[in-house]
């Protein structure tokens, strides 16, 4: 069986972050193993969450724990991060981790913000994001507000979108593309790119960029190609975000079994 390391939050009863990543791995048959960097009651969306932080020295012995059972792993997927000194173990880890296992898909979701509220971490967290797991990555997966931030260069369209893509110097599997009348995912690396668009929901559920993360991870994992694993993957959101029906979250049972193409998802190749 697959296996994959998550680094990312846990959320008690929401389905987002790590927690969710995880539920999801498993329903499509892949091992996750998450380490939480922080433990929350509930989203912080709706109120005050409860929970607090993992602190780094926690953070960092859990990881030890992991790495000493000599485990395996397909891919790593980082997400939310606490702290600049989580950050750095998580570089360290992944680093390692690379070292000792080459083939090893190195996912970064440089949680930093959206948007709707703009920087939602601290800003030394933004900045180690930045600087020191972004570059270790074999994917990164930002928003584009994220992917903004991280270029230096606006995104406003598609082409906007790919531009700024190549200049992070690695494939980029961007959400929340202005595509027309509708919403794209980008795939993008330094030959090629491609699109996958559908139709905009009046309510965006908590969790679909987690999940778009974590279902493009699996399809990767399952032999498909980048361009198959962004049909696969965008095609698992919009059915779950149809599943939601309008709902502020995604539901567990919104959560996919299996990867298939979907009739709402169209994908096209992006010149450019």
């Amino acid at each position: 069986m697959a296996r994959v390391l998550i680094l990312s939050s846990y959320v008690a009863s929401s389905r987002v972050g790590g927690g969710a990543q995880a539920l999801a791995l498993a329903r499509l048959g892949i091992e996750p193993v998450l380490v939480p960097t922080v433990i929350l009651g509930r989203h912080p969306g709706y109120g005050p969450p409860g929970g607090a932080a993992v602190e780094a020295g926690v953070f960092e012995a859990m990881i030890a724990g992991v790495l000493a059972q000599n485990l395996a792993f397909d891919g790593t997927i980082t997400g939310h991060f606490s702290s600049a000194e989580q950050v750095a173990i998580a570089a360290e880890t992944l680093a390692a981790l690379k070292a000792s296992q080459p083939g090893v898909r190195l996912v970064v979701d440089p949680v930093m913000g959206d948007a709707d509220k703009g920087l939602y971490v601290r800003e030394p967290v933004a900045e180690a994001l930045a600087q020191e797991l972004v570059p270790l990555a074999d994917l990164v997966a930002p928003n584009a507000w994220e992917l903004q931030r991280l270029s230096g260069r606006a995104v406003l369209d598609v082409a906007s979108a790919v531009a700024a893509a190549r200049a992070l110097d690695c494939a980029v599997l961007v959400s929340s593309v202005p595509a027309s009348e509708e919403i794209g995912v980008l795939h993008a690396d330094a030959g090629h790119a491609w699109l996958a668009r559908h139709a905009l929901s009046a309510v965006a559920p908590k969790g679909t960029g987690d999940l778009l993360t974590v279902a493009f991870t699996a399809a990767l994992i399952a032999g498909n190609a980048a361009p198959d694993a962004l049909q696969l993957a965008t095609s698992a959101v919009a059915e779950a975000v149809a599943l939601a029906a309008g709902a502020d979250e995604l539901s567990i049972d919104a959560l996919p079994t299996a990867l298939a193409a979907s009739p709402r998802v169209t994908l096209e190749a992006v010149h450019g």
